[in-house]
């Protein structure tokens, strides 16, 4: 029988069902972009980088309206234990998409008509919710740019793991056979949930309660968003 992950409410790791893994969130961490973020959750590492608003290149593609939002995410060869084959894949697209998808609304786009926003998001090492960890780097990395948003995007995955739900899974607790995850960011200052997806089969009792873990979940993690932000530019006004 295999060993179980989860044994009267305490994870393998240590951690109580409703607990982060350890986070780690610096803001303006690459000197060449107009803004940067480095974000850890656990094992799982993501640095950012924006930039812009700039020229949208080719020009058909501008918006006399508003700014358009370029996202690229890419995991690095060494990011896995099987190496990954380096470039962009079928999945790097479509999860671009969906990080982009989760600031659509957040950024107030209009003020930059006619520009590009551009956002790379690398992940260093993967062990579960890389892409709510690139949405909460990218976050920060758009506040260090200067991008006005409604506030800061905050993103953490919860689901079920062995008939418990769970806060912030990790690789080991996605692949039980039992397991469902579901990524959710939300802007906490608004309450306003701009990702919602779902991978497995649950109840509707089951979703609720997922949904609510998440939502505290990313409540929490917009406190480490802004002191991030803070750290930076304190210490960046004391020099």
């Amino acid at each position: 029988m295999d060993k179980k992950l989860i044994n009267k409410g305490i994870r393998s790791d240590g951690r109580k069902l409703d607990e982060i893994r350890p986070m780690i969130i610096k803001a303006g961490v690459i000197d060449r972009a107009d803004g940067s973020a480095y974000v850890e959750f656990g094992t799982t590492k993501v640095i950012v980088g924006v930039y812009g608003p700039k020229k949208v290149h080719p020009r058909h593609m501008e918006n006399s309206q508003k700014a358009i939002l370029k996202f690229r995410y890419n995991m690095i060869p060494f990011s896995v234990y099987d190496r990954k084959r380096p470039g962009y894949d079928k999945r790097s697209v479509e999860i671009a998409k969906v990080v982009a998808d989760a600031f659509e609304n957040a950024i107030f786009l209009e003020e930059f008509p006619k520009s590009a926003i551009e956002v790379d998001m690398e992940i260093i090492q993967a062990d579960a919710g890389t892409r709510v960890a690139a949405i909460t780097a990218a976050s920060v990395a758009l506040a260090d740019a200067g991008i006005p948003m409604k506030g800061l995007v905050s993103s953490v995955a919860a689901g079920r793991v062995e008939g418990n739900i769970a806060l912030d899974l990790t690789k080991d607790e996605e692949d039980v056979s039992d397991a469902i995850d579901l990524p959710v960011a939300m802007i906490p200052r608004t309450g306003e949930i701009t990702l919602l997806q779902m991978d497995g089969d649950a109840t509707v009792e089951e979703i609720e309660q997922i949904v609510k873990m998440a939502e505290k979940g990313c409540k929490d993690i917009e406190k480490v968003q802004i002191a991030a932000l803070l750290e930076k530019y304190t210490t960046k006004g004391t020099n």
